[in-house]
């Protein structure tokens, strides 16, 4: 069977092709000058939730179990009350909307219009595809000096994101790498595993290209994880494949060996000789952890590191990174976030709610790891889709240790929790019928 009639049928003009349309939009160039705010795919993103609602009403259903309804609703709380103790209303009402959207509303309109396991994997597919293309641009970039500056060179891939945005690309490709992954793994036409393996391997090399040290040990624990999760003997094979790969690229063509090996060196020395990057996180992870002990429950208030963030940073915070190539000038950003998700919820929303947050992150994965215990004990289908959920979710996870939310990027990591959650709650179980149309 080949790969386009094992997609969702096409002539039934899925409820998930909007949802397509969002990824497909990150594909287009960010401005030079943007200031990582909102984007064409937020807006679209906005519309899908939009269209979600509109399409509920005309079919007059309950829209969510109470599960999922509690799962996705526990970050309301805390986000409500970081919101009315912000600064000011402007940064409450700014701070609670990008909440709402990222972890809330389009996570639960892509649980909603995700009807069976087809259109799951069209998402996934279409993951892949970003991927491949940003991955595309990003070695480009490499290969002829345009990329943004690393190391005095203009050398680092970053897709169509630019400087602005160093971890998009990162991301962009670490989510169709982890996605193609857990479809070379399933139980698909052989031709279909033979082109998710190869989509795997290819984005080995923009990934690597990226030199983000938290996209790739996020990567490697994900995947490590499908792995393991797909049984010995295929992460055995699996991972010798791919480090043959990773000896073919880097070693065998050279594909920046001296400055990779240096990159994946410094991951050993952040704590013995670390440099100003890592000395930046550390002082903002110690200013939000400050924040936090100023206001255990609540914290300082939605978009409220910025503005506390002095009072609470030692003298070793530097003034801000520099960004430079890729098509933008020379500019120095200032650093206004701590850089992990964790510590941000914490230091701005407090113990309520980085409970709620991470709770029901947490939630997500227990259902996902036992929706595929579940696939994986019958025998029934599906196991691609699992391990493609708990893929992103690890992901995910790990990443925000070493990154938060901001940027154009921001709105894949919204279309993939609710990826997640469908399989978590819906796929997993086996209720696909209850929310079919």
């Amino acid at each position: 069977m080949s790969l386009a009639l094992s997609l969702p049928r096409a002539r039934a003009l899925s409820p998930v092709l909007p949802v397509v349309a969002v990824v497909a939009l990150l594909a287009l160039p960010v401005s030079p000058s943007g200031e990582g705010g909102a984007g064409p795919a937020d807006a679209l993103s906005a519309l899908v939730v939009l269209y979600c609602a509109v399409r509920l009403l005309r079919q007059r259903r309950r829209p969510l179990s109470r599960t999922a309804a509690v799962v996705l609703g526990l970050p309301v709380v805390g986000l409500a009350l970081a919101a009315v103790g912000a600064s000011s209303p402007g940064a409450g009402i700014t701070g609670l909307g990008r909440y709402l959207q990222v972890f809330v509303l389009v996570p639960a309109a892509v649980l909603l219009l995700i009807r069976d396991r087809s259109d799951f994997r069209l998402l996934a597919w279409s993951f892949v595809g970003l991927a491949g293309w940003q991955g595309a641009v990003g070695v480009h970039q490499f290969a002829t000096g345009t990329g943004a500056s690393y190391q005095g060179e203009t050398i680092r891939a970053v897709g169509t994101f630019g400087p602005q945005d160093v971890m998009g690309m990162a991301t962009v490709v670490s989510f169709g790498l982890v996605c193609a992954v857990g479809l070379a793994l399933g139980r698909a036409p052989v031709r279909q595993r033979a082109i998710a393996t190869a989509c795997a391997l290819g984005l080995l090399l923009p990934l690597a290209l990226s030199f983000s040290r938290g996209a790739w040990i996020a990567t490697a624990v994900a995947c490590s994880a499908q792995l393991a999760l797909a049984g010995v003997r295929r992460a055995l094979t699996v991972g010798a494949v791919a480090v043959a790969a990773g000896i073919v690229l880097v070693g065998g063509f050279g594909v920046g060996s001296a400055m990779l090996q240096e990159r994946v060196g410094s991951i050993t020395r952040v704590a013995d000789a670390p440099d100003q990057s890592v000395t930046d996180r550390y002082t903002m992870w110690a200013a939000a952890t400050g924040m936090w002990r100023d206001r255990p429950l609540t914290g300082v208030g939605l978009k409220g590191f910025p503005e506390n963030r002095d009072a609470h940073a030692s003298v070793a915070l530097s003034a801000g990174s520099d960004t430079d190539g890729a098509g933008a000038g020379f500019r120095r950003q200032p650093l206004l976030s701590p850089h992990n998700m964790y510590l941000l919820v914490l230091g701005e929303q407090g113990l309520v709610g980085l409970l709620g947050l991470a709770g029901g992150w947490l939630a997500l994965l227990v259902c996902a790891v036992r929706g595929w215990a579940r696939v994986r004990r019958a025998g029934a289908p599906g196991p691609d889709c699992a391990l493609v959920a708990c893929g992103l979710l690890l992901w995910q996870l790990t990443d925000f240790l070493y990154a938060d939310i901001g940027g154009p990027s921001t709105v894949l990591t919204a279309v993939c929790l609710g990826l997640a959650a469908w399989w978590a709650l819906v796929g997993g179980d086996g209720r696909e019928e209850a929310l079919a149309r």
